[in-house]
């Protein structure tokens, strides 16, 4: 990444093997990441306030990503929320374009559509005032 400020995804995902891909994808990229197995796991982090980006599971235990999306913005989060989700369809999709998400997708997308979905919602982010 150009500059010295250093970019901080968070990862909400309940699927460890994920979290360790993901982690991976976007250490190899330039990127800095914490991985959080659970919406409540996050919440009880301090250092919210660092963040860039959240890559966000939909379907997790305890409170789900939809959830913790809707609480993040009811508190004035700015934060681009992407939802990333191994059940696509056409209503997840919907409802996930309804709570303003940055970006919605499936697992199975390949590490490159990842990495432009947040390098998209990082400029976003930051072109902020």
């Amino acid at each position: 990444m150009s500059g010295t400020k250093k970019i901080n995804i968070a990862i909400v995902d309940d699927d460890a093997s994920v979290c360790h891909a993901m982690e991976r994808l976007l250490r190899a990229a330039g990127f800095q990441s914490c991985a959080y197995p659970s919406a409540e796991a996050f919440l009880a982090d301090g250092g919210r306030e660092r963040l860039d980006c959240i890559l966000l599971d939909i379907q997790l235990g305890g409170m789900s990503g939809f959830d913790l999306q809707s609480q993040l913005a009811a508190s004035g989060s700015t934060v681009p929320v992407i939802f990333i989700t191994a059940y696509d369809d056409p209503d997840v999709r919907e409802q996930a374009r309804q709570t303003g998400s940055f970006a919605f997708l499936r697992k199975n997308d390949s590490a490159e559509s990842v990495l432009e979905a947040i390098r998209r919602a990082v400029r976003l982010d930051t072109a902020k005032p």
